[in-house]
């Protein structure tokens, strides 16, 4: 079973933005390392898979009052740093499945 790049760092982008607070992107990071755990499982059916990252999204879709509430919001320089993170996962897993199909359920 495959593990997860240890030197790739999920959100660097968010996290180097002071606009987006730390706790929240811990959040999304936590998400997206809940698929990334599944992935490290072996895991390759392609239906699980996109339940997953459905998961994941919904996940990240329910934060954004959050991130309001703290003066932020998941804009452009979220959707680019989430839909990196994920494309990066999709190649290192070597996964057919296209990034905005992987994020289907974003409302961001």
């Amino acid at each position: 079973m495959k593990k997860f790049d240890e030197n790739y760092k999920l959100l660097s982008g968010m996290y180097q933005d002071g606009y987006f607070p730390d706790f929240l992107v811990d959040k999304i990071r936590d998400l997206i390392r809940d698929a990334v755990d599944l992935l490290e499982t072996g895991e390759r059916d392609p239906g699980i898979i996109q339940g997953k990252f459905d998961e994941m999204t919904q996940g990240i879709n329910d934060l954004q009052e959050e991130f309001e509430e703290n003066g932020s919001e998941l804009e452009t320089e979220a959707r680019e740093s989430i839909g990196e993170a994920v494309a990066y996962i999709l190649r290192w897993f070597d996964l057919d499945l296209d990034v905005e199909e992987a994020i289907r359920e974003r409302d961001w």
